[in-house]
Order: structure tokens, then C-alpha cells, then sequence
């Protein structure tokens, strides 16, 4: 949802609150003047540096337009009947969406009553498995060790670990590249980076699962990121330590808000991202939605009858939480004059 009859305050796409350092803004300026000629389709600098950064080989990493697109790719590349897709039944939407696409055949599974994961679900079931970690919109997340446990008793099939959230708070798979050739990490620059609106994301797993997916880019769009992408996702990498104060914030902010929300009565369930999923028995989640939004202030209501009472919250700056938190203590004080 992306209104534009007002000004609000935008605590529902999980966007980073804070700017790119000037740095990054300047990589772009930079590249204007060269728009006449096509980007480097293999994104050299950029997968460079990524590797230096993730301590993996260049020729592990693909760069993508967004992490959906390699989403995309690793589904055309590595599912389809035989090798049908499953994903939890709480997750990130544009699985089913892609599954769909691509008509293959996928399985929802459900999560425990808690939405939690239970790994045992996914060992050694021999098909193609997609998880977000942390999840969304839960927010809820698996060690490493768990994630290794699923890997490796599915050795025939690709585990695919969506790791959009993981730079606050969870804990990556990317070190476990070298040990098993059919996982495959995805990251974005969207989140931890604040760069949702250039669009850059990237793959990282053994050779040859990162070759297929450039031979699908090669076939499909080979320049699929642009020359400004490119030199700000650069420059973003060489401010790492700025975006990883920003994940400090974020999370000590996470962490007063579900405070303030817990006061109120809220059950918050636990987050290693830079949102919360919350309920309220003193209010349905829509109407708490509706009302929020009345007031300038936007976050995600999902009508999926299982998390229809939840609603999903982005965190923004601490100013921005004091004041959402100022404007659900009206609303609930409303609802019971």
C-alpha cells in the first residue's frame, strides 16, 4: 500500500527510516552522465566487493534487480514437478505468487501454533524449500545450526534461505556455502541498507547453483541492473559502519516499542527484524489499522483469516514509534468511553 493523498508516517513496508550516507547519492550523481551506455551485465565491481565483504569467491554471487529477482530465477532454475516447491504457510507472499507464475507445484506448511517454525517438518522431505529467515511477517528466525539441519538432510534438492531481515538480528547462512552445494543465500540492499527504492539484491551459493541462475538472467534480461544501482549499492558497502549504527537503532527502538505495546496489553511476538507482529484483544486488527491510517500512520493488516487480528509493524525512527504508540493509547481509550 503506497497512498499518496497525504503525508504519513510509513511503518508498513519495512523500509529503513534513515537516508543513504551522501556517498551513495553521490555514486549515482555520478553515473548520470553515462546513461547512453549499457551497465556491466556481470556487475563486476559490485560482486567484487560482495565477495570480499561475505568471504566468498566472486563466482558465487549473482546481483540481482531486487532479491525478488533471484527468488524468481532460483524457482525457474530449480523447481517444477518433479522437484515441487514448500514453504511455510505464514511467509513472505511472493512465494505463492512466483510458484504460480511458473506453474509449479508448491506446499504450504504450516506453522506451529505460535508461528514458529518447526524444522522437523522440512528434514529430508525431498523437495525444494524456500525459508525466510528471519521470517515475515513474524519476524520470528532460525539458528544457523537449524538452517544446517535442513540442508543437509536434503542434499538432492535446493534449500533456498531468504535472508531479507537478517542484518537485525538474525544469524546468516552464508558460511555454510563451501560446506553444501545446494544452498542458496539471498540478501537484499532494501532493508539494512536503505536502498528499497533502487532495487538491489543478490544471491550467494556454490557455482554452479550461481551459474544456472546467470544462464536464466543471460536469457531473460542480462542487464538487469542499472549503472546508478550498481555504483550506489557500491558505495553502500563502503559504509558499512553506518548501516550497522542503523541496525543498533533499529533494534533498541524495536525493543521500546514492543515494551509500550506489551503496557498496553499488546502480545508481541519475538523479532529479530525491523518489525513486530502484534495483537490486541482490545481491538480487531483491522479496525486498529483503519483507525491508525485515519490518523497518518500506516502499517500492514494482513486478511488471511489465520493472522487476521495481527497487524504488522515497521520500525522507524524512536520519534516515529513515540508517536505511534501516543496514537494507539487515543485509540483504545476511544474504544471503551
Amino acid at each position: 500500500e503506497q497512498p499518496q493523498d497525504r503525508r504519513y508516517i510509513k511503518l508498513n513496508t519495512n523500509e529503513s527510516p534513515f537516508p543513504p550516507p551522501e556517498s551513495v547519492t553521490a555514486a549515482v550523481s555520478s553515473e548520470c552522465g553515462n546513461l547512453q551506455l549499457y551497465s556491466d551485465p556481470e556487475c563486476r565491481v559490485l560482486t567484487d566487493k560482495l565477495a570480499s565483504m561475505y568471504k566468498v569467491r566472486p563466482e558465487q554471487i549473482i546481483v540481482t534487480n531486487g532479491s525478488d529477482e533471484v527468488l524468481n530465477f532460483a524457482f525457474m532454475a530449480f523447481a517444477d514437478e518433479k522437484h515441487p516447491l514448500c514453504f511455510p504457510d505464514i511467509t513472505y507472499g511472493f512465494y505463492e505468487v512466483f510458484a504460480e507464475l511458473n506453474r509449479i507445484p508448491y506446499e504450504p506448511i504450516p506453522l506451529k501454533d505460535d508461528f514458529s517454525l518447526d524444522i522437523r517438518d522440512y528434514l529430508g522431505i525431498h523437495k525444494t524449500i524456500v525459508i525466510a529467515n528471519p521470517n515475515a511477517p513474524t519476524g520470528i528466525s532460525l539458528s544457523r545450526d537449524e538452517i544446517e539441519a535442513v540442508v543437509r538432510s536434503n542434499p538432492d534438492n535446493v534449500v533456498i534461505i531468504d535472508e531479507a531481515y537478517v542484518d537485525f538480528g538474525g544469524e546468516t547462512a552464508v558460511p555454510l556455502i563451501d560446506r553444501y552445494h545446494n544452498l542458496l543465500v539471498t540478501q537484499t540492499f532494501s532493508k539494512s541498507r536503505s536502498m528499497a527504492g533502487a532495487r538491489l539484491g543478490f544471491g550467494i551459493g556454490s557455482e554452479s547453483l550461481i551459474s544456472d541462475l546467470h544462464t536464466i538472467r543471460n536469457s531473460t534480461n542480462p542487464y538487469n541492473v542499472n549503472r546508478m544501482t550498481a555504483a550506489a549499492g557500491y558505495a553502500a558497502l563502503c559504509e558499512q559502519a553506518i548501516f550497522d549504527a542503523n541496525c543498533i537503532k533499529i533494534a533498541e527502538n524495536r525493543k521500546w516499542t514492543v515494551n509500550a505495546l506489551q503496557k498496553l496489553g499488546f502480545t508481541v511476538l519475538p523479532s529479530d527484524a525491523n518489525f513486530i507482529f502484534t495483537r490486541s484483544d482490545r481491538i480487531s486488527g483491522e479496525c486498529l489499522y483503519r483507525k491508525l491510517k485515519w490518523r497518518g500512520i500506516l502499517i500492514r493488516h494482513f486478511e488471511k483469516e489465520r493472522i487476521a487480528d495481527y497487524n504488522r509493524i515497521s520500525i522507524g525512527t524512536i520519534d516515529q514509534m513515540k508517536r505511534l504508540i501516543k496514537e494507539i493509547t487515543t485509540i483504545l481509550e476511544e474504544q471503551h468511553l
